[in-house]
């Protein structure tokens, strides 16, 4: 494989490992805090399995066009408890609560956009295209929008921060929640801060569940350079980078590492022999075959730096926790990987 690599120093990044207001051990009913209802129950799901399904292209039933607003954005990653008496027949119904409970905040001076007159219009909806099997729920989309008191047209509003809650193959965790809990584990969130904790702030308080920050490890971030760079599309897509941090006081170092995508998938090729799964052998002979290559022309030890970011034609991940989607057709794949991710750290 042919690859390039350049270095430079950034700022130091910001911790993954934070929480939204009010995210600790609830009080009162106590719910969240029971054993068994978030019980491994068949030690499939896990930071280090050894070995996944390849990455399933979409449903035929999915339509590109109702997810495609999806695509090219950055997502901020959450994990999320099961939501206690959520029902997906009032969505209406906590769309208005939600616009109240903003307005309201919005008086304490929390909200951003404080001094001018503007309203915010919550929307809540469905996204029944994203399952990943009938099992699943359908994910819950919520959108903010910013309107004129002047001049309230729909035509002027202006989409400021969107987030959605879904659950792609969570058949693991499901078969342990209770008939009043809600499995949505993985929220994605779009748009300022301030936002997502007014938002997430009102489900833990309305449904008592509680939002964490997901971050990615290293780890999983090799297993997805590897599903990746095995899937085909249809366009070729651009290089497939590999970001690198090196422990270099004051600031540290960012090595980025890109290799062409055709290099990549012949390697892959070269190494993928499981039919139908991706293994943890198979993953380390990918990134050992990396490393040898970069060390065989810079005399750099990848293996002893720490992997941040992955960038293919499919999706591009950081280690804080942030992801773009970049194919609506492994959109239901990705989001499979980032599912069970999310589970293995409420469980």
């Amino acid at each position: 494989a042919a690859g390039t690599a350049r270095a430079w120093a950034m700022e130091p990044a910001e911790g993954a490992a934070r929480t939204l207001p009010s995210c600790g051990r609830l009080s009162g009913t106590g719910r969240l805090s029971r054993g068994p209802l978030f019980g491994r129950a068949h030690g499939r799901l896990g930071l280090s399995p050894s070995s996944r399904p390849l990455l399933p292209p979409s449903q035929e039933n999915t339509d590109p066009q109702k997810i495609a607003f999806l695509l090219r954005k950055q997502w901020t990653l959450y994990s999320v408890t099961p939501l206690y008496k959520f029902s997906s027949a009032h969505l209406k119904d906590y769309a208005r609560l939600l616009s109240a409970f903003i307005a309201a905040e919005k008086q304490k001076g929390l909200a951003v956009e404080v001094g001018v007159e503007l309203d915010i219009k919550v929307a809540v909806s469905s996204l029944p295209d994203l399952k990943g099997s009938d099992q699943d729920h359908a994910a819950v989309l919520v959108q903010l929008s910013l309107r004129s008191s002047v001049s309230p047209k729909k035509s002027e509003e202006k989409l400021v921060w969107s987030g959605w809650f879904c659950c792609v193959a969570g058949d693991d965790l499901l078969e342990n929640v209770p008939e009043d809990f809600t499995c949505l584990p993985l929220f994605l969130a779009n748009g300022a801060e301030s936002y997502t904790s007014i938002v997430g702030s009102w489900f833990q308080k309305t449904f008592d569940c509680c939002f964490r920050r997901l971050a990615i490890s290293p780890l999983n971030l090799t297993w997805m350079a590897a599903m990746w760079t095995g899937c085909k599309v249809d366009k070729t897509p651009s290089a497939m980078e590999l970001v690198f941090s090196v422990p270099c006081p004051p600031h540290p170092l960012d090595i980025s590492y890109a290799i062409h995508t055709e290099d990549a998938k012949a390697l892959w090729d070269t190494i993928q022999k499981t039919p139908g799964e991706i293994t943890q052998e198979e993953v380390d002979i990918f990134m050992d075959c990396l490393y040898s290559h970069f060390h065989r022309h810079f005399k750099i030890h990848l293996s002893a730096t720490k992997l941040v970011k992955v960038s293919t034609g499919i999706a591009s991940a950081h280690c804080d926790g942030i992801i773009k989607f970049l194919q609506s057709q492994y959109l239901i794949g990705v989001l499979m990987l980032l599912t069970e991710l999310a589970i293995s750290q409420i469980q």
